[in-house]
């Protein structure tokens, strides 16, 4: 609307007849509206496309374009399509009134004129203008008010969803430093072996140099020397020790080897391709480098594993992300190992095994395989069952701990690998963790 306040409004009147002109103009004077007056149809186009009016009376019949033609033109365009028009006519013909309403009129007035309808008809057409254009301001403002407190919930979100990639990153380097120290004394037992007997290997080789150049010094035949010398290293018994030094290095350096090769799943934990793997493979390297937290000095028994494997299909995933996975429930397995030991008593403790088993296998529509990883540690209290997958839920300490792996474990499975994870406890028994993974 032109004006603010209803009583500014502006009436553009049209028709050839100047009689009809001044008493309409009469009539609608006494109200105070501004009126402007257009005799033909394209001048009212003109004028209406121009002073941009709050109503227009528009006759039917007149020279040139009529004014059905003239609410045509008027409604197809931009600037003057939404001004609401009042047919002005004499015809009493039903059928031109009701194409004057389908080509957009809002109403009509029937000639001749009733001052008193006249001004009721306009007053509340000025009214519904003036309502709708109050309308109309308020949705921009409501609009404007909606996409700013958009905005502000967008920039909220990306802050959250930066925190949480932080939370996330910072839960991953938690990971890499379980990792780390668990390689680190896998890798320093096989090495601190070999290094302390290479100083006893040399000190064999020095008395083999030596009693090697007493048979050079005597050859063929042994002496007294040589004999006494070979009783006094122990020659036998020096042999048979570098047999089994060459056995022990051998085998302590196949340990190393298969820490080398299991780390390469966990070699780029971020990559963006998904990769074909075994699953039982990826178990395995997850046991090889957490053996030593089996036998953790928390741990007053060893945790037994037991591998209950099938033949599997390879599965397409991220492996550093499905190792991640694995590392989260085997990490807390052992850490229930060890609060469920702290809490038993000593005739128990003689009584039972410590025992972490891994079964794979299918699901009974044979579309997913399944990976069971279950603990005897006493199982969960029911209470905190239902929350093991909430964000930033622990029963732990809370220094080191984020109380992610769980949530971000169920993230990896179900939304990256559209497979399902969950989590079947008894109270006093233990607790497994069975994943669903699709077979493609």
């Amino acid at each position: 609307m032109k004006n603010t306040e209803f009583s500014q409004a502006v009436v553009l009147v049209v028709d050839d007849n100047p009689t009809n002109l001044k008493v309409l103009c009469g009539a609608i004077a006494a109200s105070g509206w501004e009126i402007l007056v257009a005799t033909d149809g394209e001048s009212a186009i003109e004028q209406a496309e121009y002073a941009h009016p709050d109503l227009i009376l528009l006759d039917i019949m007149m020279p040139g374009i009529d004014g059905f033609e003239t609410c045509q033109r008027l409604k197809a365009s931009p600037g003057t399509h939404d001004i609401p028009i009042l047919f002005m006519t004499a015809l009493s013909d039903t059928v031109d009134k009701v194409r004057g309403l389908s080509i957009g009129a809002v109403d009509y007035i029937t000639k001749p004129f009733q001052t008193e309808e006249v001004l009721a008809r306009v007053t509340v057409h000025l009214k519904l203008r003036y309502l709708t254009k109050k309308l109309e301001l308020q949705n921009q403002e409501l609009e404007s008010r909606v996409e700013e407190r958009t905005k502000e919930l967008a920039d909220t979100l990306t802050n959250l969803k930066q925190s949480q990639l932080q939370t996330i990153k910072n839960e991953k380097m938690s990971i890499i430093g379980e990792l780390v120290s668990s390689i680190a004394h896998e890798i320093n037992n096989p090495l601190g072996f070999m290094t302390g007997n290479l100083e006893l290997m040399n000190d064999y080789i020095s008395d083999f140099k030596e009693h090697f150049n007493l048979y050079q010094k005597h050859y063929p035949q042994p002496n007294l020397e040589i004999i006494n010398h070979a009783k006094k290293i122990d020659l036998e018994q020096t042999i048979e020790d570098i047999n089994d030094f060459k056995v022990s290095v051998k085998i302590c350096l196949e340990r190393i080897c298969k820490i080398s090769n299991s780390l390469r799943t966990f070699a780029n934990p971020d990559s963006a391709h998904k990769e074909y793997i075994d699953i039982n493979e990826c178990i395995d390297s997850n046991c090889i480098i957490l053996n030593n937290k089996f036998k953790s000095n928390k741990l007053q028994t060893e945790i037994k594993v037991l591998k209950e494997y099938e033949q599997l299909p390879y599965i397409e995933c991220y492996p550093g992300e499905i190792n991640q996975v694995f590392m989260n429930i085997i990490t807390n397995a052992v850490e229930a190992f060890e609060q469920f030991e702290a809490n038993m008593n000593d005739w128990a403790e003689d009584m039972r095994e410590n025992i972490l088993t891994f079964s794979t296998g299918y699901n009974e529509e044979m579309t997913h395989i399944t990976i069971s990883i279950k603990d005897n540690a006493g199982g969960i209290n029911p209470d905190v069952e239902e929350k093991v997958f909430e964000h930033f839920f622990t029963t732990k300490s809370i220094e080191g701990n984020t109380g992610l792996g769980l949530s971000i474990s169920q993230e990896i499975v179900e939304n990256k690998h559209q497979g399902q994870l969950k989590c079947i406890s008894q109270w006093g028994k233990g607790t497994e963790f069975i994943i669903e993974l699709p077979i493609k």
